[in-house]
């Protein structure tokens, strides 16, 4: 994949699968802008930044970006995990907000440098969790299910401006995000063994597949969620 001359926003690209990605669309010489609440000292030199946070005031994306945008991935997220009764209407409305408004209001502020490139690509991010039935997970489950419905719905709206929309829905990825979840051996052990191939997800193992999303080599793919998971949202091997 060679991304030279194109211009992909990923919106929080400061640490764990935004970063990587950064990292690898620079290497394939694309032209890299970010939208985050930070930046990040491993950030190359000459990626564009606009430091923001997707919840509050967005009204300077549309001037910052680039007049022809070929690729937007909206990597921003969160993990909620409690039990049912313990939720608050507070969590739930945080998730969806991060979530799936979140990506919507950037998408609305990119749609015109989008139109412009006459081809581009959209990349979302879900979890298996939406589709997989998992104890603990029934807020952030709920607001990436909304994250596929919204994009099923854009891919179709879009199709005719030859903007395509995918999702990416990963299972548990060793980033900051999940720190909690892997502060052990023990924890890293366990998480490992619940995935059919016995292991934890790395950025990388993202990044890769959103990089495939973005290029030239998936265009005629849209509409389309996408587990990359150990197997862990398809498989029963005990």
């Amino acid at each position: 994949m060679n991304f030279e001359g194109k211009n992909i926003l990923v919106v929080g690209g400061s640490s764990g699968i935004g970063l990587s990605l950064v990292k690898l669309l620079h290497r394939q010489n694309a032209n890299v802008y970010v939208i985050s609440r930070s930046a990040s000292e491993e950030w190359p030199d000459d990626v564009k930044f606009l430091q923001a946070d997707v919840t509050g005031n967005i009204d300077t994306v549309e001037t910052f970006l680039p007049q022809q945008l070929h690729g937007l991935v909206y990597s921003v997220g969160s993990i909620t995990l409690k039990p049912f009764n313990r939720l608050t209407i507070e969590d739930f409305l945080n998730d969806y907000q991060l979530n799936v408004l979140g990506a919507a209001r950037i998408i609305q502020q990119a749609i015109k440098s989008l139109k412009n490139a006459g081809g581009s690509s959209i990349v979302l991010i879900s979890s298996v969790a939406a589709k997989t039935g998992m104890p603990y997970h029934a807020s952030i489950a709920a607001a990436k299910g909304a994250v596929e419905g919204m994009a099923i719905t854009l891919a179709a709206e879009l199709a005719f401006q030859q903007i395509r929309v995918n999702v990416v829905a990963p299972s548990l990825t060793d980033t900051p995000l999940a720190q909690n979840l892997l502060s052990s051996p023990e924890k890293r052990e366990v998480s490992a063994k619940r995935h059919p191939l016995g292991k934890i997800g790395r950025p990388e193992d993202i990044g890769n597949l959103i990089a495939f999303l973005l290029s030239d080599e998936s265009s005629w793919m849209t509409g389309q969620v996408i587990g990359l998971d150990g197997g862990l949202g398809k498989l029963k091997t005990n």
